[in-house]
């Protein structure tokens, strides 16, 4: 013998998406546009002529050559050029390729 009761009609529930949660005991990762600005300052030297450290700025930095010799003659006339403003860990990372360039660059908040 068959049942032959009505089955109570139900509405089709709506589709279910998957999303991603980060578990509450882990802290959000800081984004790297929202860190606070760190400058990376070339100091003039007596000891390696300007094409040095303009190749070294095009190398490290990635400059173009005009803005490399911008920065060069700017830390050659006034002390101190600006190479860029970059979040501290890259700037930090910066002053330490610059010197093991035998060039001086020291970095500051800004």
């Amino acid at each position: 013998m068959s049942d032959q009761t009505p089955r109570p009609q139900t509405e089709p529930s709506p589709p279910r998406t998957m999303t991603a949660e980060r578990p509450a005991h882990a802290p959000a990762k800081p984004r790297m546009d929202h860190l606070p600005p760190w400058r990376v300052l070339l100091h003039n030297d007596d000891e390696n002529d300007i094409e040095f450290v303009v190749r070294t700025i095009i190398e490290l930095a990635a400059l173009r050559v005009q803005e490399a010799l911008s920065v060069t003659m700017e830390a050659h006339k006034k002390g101190l050029g600006l190479i860029c403003t970059t979040h501290r860990e890259r700037a930090e990372l910066f002053r330490e390729q610059f010197s093991s360039k035998g060039l001086t660059v020291t970095i500051e908040p800004g």
